[in-house]
């Protein structure tokens, strides 16, 4: 009689404990797929997937979020693509020297796996407005062998990608919480600030406030020689060929300028070395996807020039300062106008 009792209560416990496990499991979905529509109808990174019709832009932030909402806007037929390396190339001066409408698509610390995603995002938005330019920003982080193009620092490719179940996966993440009260405030906010649209983000003051280009022990470090070819003697180059292959997809009309930006002058690699060797491998595969593909220019500053020289022109070994930025600038015009 006791065990027989005990057993039922036992049976009745566990009876009662899975149905009440039953029911969280059911409102955790509930709540999951509640959140997952409002964040999705809401398009918190501005990406278009959304059905409603929302304000244009998203709020102030990193450039990695905001690529979504930048590389879709119609109003820009030009796009510069890279890291930090490119980052003070200005598309307002391009705009002026070209006539191109620039947007900025660049995220610091970023490599070729990100830029190839970007670039896809880009093309694929601007079907209805043929690109008129892409510039790539090709530094030695191009020159890698690895067929995998690894990238150190997180980047939202499941934003930029193709599959729409890598994007609602992506939508299940802590911090879009936050980003979802921010979106509302900026949506429905009259005041509210709209990031700047062509994305262009100058660090000098970052670099400034930090003591670089002043700073006697700074400058000194320039002087000191940097290996900076890539290594990658033999080839394969896959960031070359992962290019090459997207952009079949651009319009014919589609102007492509790869640029080696500006390095400081003890970067440069001294000839008759690996590193010259490696760095002459490197810029031969994009020659030679410039020399391959129509409408394409390389514009190299990884040459020794005067300015290269000038340690008050620079932050370090591979961030230059304003007045390089306007001389690169001027090279890119050139190459698009002898395009043309």
């Amino acid at each position: 009689m006791n065990s027989s009792t005990s057993s039922s209560e036992q049976a009745a416990r566990a009876a009662k404990w899975t149905g009440f496990t039953g029911t969280l499991l059911g409102a955790a979905v509930l709540i999951a797929a509640a959140f997952l529509t409002i964040a999705f109808l809401i398009d918190p990174y501005d990406s278009g997937r959304s059905p409603l019709k929302l304000k244009e832009g998203v709020r102030p932030q990193g450039p990695r979020t905001a690529l979504a909402s930048r590389g879709r806007d119609q109003s820009f037929t030009g796009a510069i693509f890279g890291n930090s390396h490119i980052q003070l190339i200005s598309p307002e001066e391009l705009r002026a020297k070209t006539g191109i409408p620039f947007v900025s698509l660049i995220a610091p610390a970023t490599q070729p796996k990100e830029s190839l995603a970007t670039i896809d995002w880009f093309l694929r938005h601007h079907r209805k407005t043929p690109p008129k330019a892409i510039l790539v920003g090709i530094d030695n982080y191009w020159c890698t062998a690895n067929p995998a193009l690894p990238n150190e620092k997180p980047f939202p490719f499941w934003l930029l990608s193709r599959s729409m179940s890598d994007y609602v996966g992506g939508l299940m993440r802590f911090n879009l919480l936050e980003e979802l009260f921010r979106r509302i405030e900026y949506l429905t906010s009259r005041k509210a600030e709209r990031a700047r649209p062509d994305g262009y983000w100058d660090y000098e003051s970052g670099y400034g406030v930090q003591g670089y280009g002043t700073n006697p022990e700074i400058i000194a470090r320039l002087q000191k020689p940097l290996e900076a070819g890539g290594g990658n003697v033999d080839g394969p180059f896959p960031a070359a060929t992962g290019l090459e292959a997207l952009m079949k997809a651009a319009p014919a009309e589609t102007a492509l300028i790869l640029v080696r930006p500006p390095v400081y002058v003890t970067a440069l690699s001294k000839p008759g070395t690996r590193d010259a060797s490696a760095d002459a491998a490197c810029r031969n595969a994009f020659a030679d996807l410039a020399s391959r593909r129509p409408r394409t220019a390389l514009v190299d500053w990884r040459v020794d020039r005067p300015e290269l020289h000038d340690p008050k022109l620079f932050f370090d070994h591979s961030h230059y300062r304003q007045p390089i930025a306007r001389l690169v600038e001027a090279d890119i015009a050139e190459a698009i106008r002898k395009l043309n």
